[in-house]
């Protein structure tokens, strides 16, 4: 330990121990402040639902009945398959996404058009599920004079138009369902691929091939082996979680005729017990839950590193790499364009005033933008695009805030007390909310009232600020220690040392931010479960109109690209900072 003068008055410099520990940590009662507020959070509004649900799930009126809720809610009919198709959805869509992704963003890389294919498949990554389901339902409409996807699979079948291909019927939706959830998730692949393909240095390649090394070694050796591999993990994971909260999309996107045969656990809880808590759905929930944690922790063992990691110094500007060969190119540009498509489905219906688009497909008739010219004059949509824009801006700001707080002590943690922290932190933010939406709501009930706004703000905050602890925690662990030093002889107080430290770590609080405010813009199942009628956000409003789809495709078309355009522009301008952002919060 040393002191120095700075400014007349003396500093105490702490330079013992290990290399980022006890460089900017605050005293322990100001340490206990900082936490306050992130564990009455996620202690009521998360850990005593989780507790109160598993509770539920062995009693019945306070009597203990063992595994009776879980023997009756697996025993229901239909619950096997409903088990079986969540699993392959939690397997066979995160491989899709994974493979397109690298695929992808391996082919787009370090060319001329690589940017524009990026860009494109970053769209859809902002779309709101339930705009997405839209999309996807205009597209497969049973109706080929209605739907484009239909009628290209008509007549690539040569069938007659009476015999045109269900794709959203029993034996295809499920397929129909994850094309959507695969359309909606590869931009955000390619991007952290394209992350990683950057930081693996050329002269790892070079070396390879000087020892003789083939294009299967170099992929092995120089690429997949140091970092790919790991980040492979990382995608899988994510996906796989939101693979998880599917609600949005099969809730929207399939006809009532045929969404039991779609159905998973997601959608089966939340027709089991809603907003209530119940045995069987209690039961239900516990089963869904320990899938996810296990999953989760299982994939963040996989991947988990020293705590800090090592500090890497700054490598030497990296020979030029040469653009990928033209077939490769080739498939980036046919998968930009693909990616088009479902956009300008959306784009053109909403172009369609009610009758046009409800009796024939956006190409058989001239845009006229009666669908617009409505909503526009009308009030309702303006009403619910304000409320969301209050409530998401209301709820980012206070997540920031929290994280912000609770992140700057448990950053300074180390080995496994950091590892455990990181792990306990990744659980809470994957907690799907149909699991402890009962005892959510009892909670609410002592503490506010259910059904308002002020409930629905305290939901989204209470999800919101495990992820948003995890990433900025491990953003603030990645400092050099430079950065830290100064960040403390430049505040006087621990308030002063951490807006230094959150000025360093920008990219982290971008990241946070847009992700947040995106997610509750985004957000239908939390709205559905905890809004009034009198304060119901855009997810909610949305799917409402879809109850009368096809008679009111125009103007859901048109309501579906005014609620996108904010999100878009968001997570387009922000792009760069949510890689970087997820990238220095990996997980740890």
């Amino acid at each position: 330990m040393s002191q120095v003068r700075v400014l007349g008055e003396l500093a105490v410099l702490d330079d013992v121990g290990p290399a980022r520990r006890g460089r900017a940590y605050p005293a322990a009662g100001a340490t206990s402040a900082l936490l306050l507020p992130a564990a009455v959070l996620l202690g009521g509004l998360v850990l005593w639902p989780v507790l109160r649900t598993m509770h539920a799930s062995v009693t019945t009126d306070g009597r203990w009945v063992g595994a009776a809720h879980f023997r009756t809610a697996l025993a229901a009919p239909g619950t096997g398959a409903v088990v079986g198709r969540t699993v392959l959805w939690a397997l066979l869509v995160p491989a899709v996404v994974t493979a397109l992704g690298y695929l992808l963003a391996a082919a787009s890389r370090r060319s001329q058009e690589g940017g524009l294919v990026r860009l494109i498949l970053l769209v859809p990554v902002a779309l709101p599920l339930v705009v997405t389901g839209v999309t996807f339902r205009l597209m497969y409409d049973p109706d080929p004079s209605r739907g484009l996807a239909t009628l290209v699979a008509t007549r690539l079948a040569g069938r007659p138009v009476e015999d045109a291909p269900q794709l959203l019927g029993p034996g295809m939706v499920t397929v129909a369902l994850m094309s959507a959830f695969v359309w909606a998730w590869v931009g955000l692949a390619v991007l952290v691929f394209r992350s990683a393909l950057d930081a693996v240095p050329p002269s790892l390649a070079d070396a390879v091939r000087a020892y003789g090394g083939t294009r299967r070694h170099v992929l092995w050796d120089a690429q997949w082996r140091p970092l790919l591999l790991r980040t492979t993990a990382v995608v899988f994971a994510l996906v796989a979680v939101g693979t998880s909260r599917t609600f949005d999309l099969i809730l929207v996107m399939t006809p009532g005729s045929v969404r039991d045969e779609a159905s998973v656990l997601a959608l089966r809880i939340w027709q089991t017990s809603g907003g209530t808590t119940t045995g069987d759905g209690a039961a239900l929930g516990v089963v869904w839950l320990v899938a996810v944690i296990g999953g989760i922790m299982v994939a963040a063992l996989f991947v988990r590193q020293a705590w800090p990691p090592p500090r890497v110094e700054a490598a030497p500007e990296p020979a030029p790499v040469a653009p990928p060969r033209r077939v490769f190119r080739l498939l980036a540009a046919g998968a930009a364009i693909a990616w088009l498509v479902p956009l300008v489905v959306l784009v053109a219906t909403s172009a369609h005033g009610q009758v046009d688009a409800a009796a024939r497909g956006w190409w058989s008739a001239p845009p006229n933008g009666e669908s617009y010219r409505d909503l526009i004059t009308g009030t309702e949509l303006w009403r619910t695009l304000g409320f969301t824009l209050l409530l998401a801006t209301a709820v980012t700001a206070t997540v920031l805030v929290v994280a912000l707080l609770a992140a700057y002590p448990l950053a300074w943690l180390t080995g496994p007390a950091a590892q455990a922290t990181g792990l306990l932190l990744l659980a809470a933010s994957v907690v799907p909310i149909q699991v402890i939406a009962g005892p959510v709501n009892e909670v609410l009930g002592l503490v506010l009232s259910s059904g308002t706004a002020q409930g629905l703000a305290l939901v989204h905050i209470a999800l919101g600020v495990p992820f948003a602890v995890l990433v900025l925690r491990n953003a603030f662990a990645d400092l050099p220690v430079e950065q830290v030093r100064d960040a403390r002889l430049g505040g006087r107080r621990w308030w002063h040392t951490l807006r230094r430290l959150a000025r360093h770590n920008l990219s982290a609080v971008v990241a946070v931010s847009v992700l947040e405010f995106v997610q509750v813009w985004n957000d239908l199942v939390v709205g559905r479960l905890f809004s009034a009628s009198g304060s119901s956000p855009l997810g909610p409003f949305l799917a409402e109109q879809t109850r009368s789809f096809v008679s009111n495709s125009g103007a859901l078309a048109a309501s579906s690209v005014l609620a996108s355009v904010l999100p878009v522009v968001l997570v387009v301008l922000s792009r760069r900072h949510l890689v970087a952002g997820l990238v220095s919060g990996g997980v740890r």
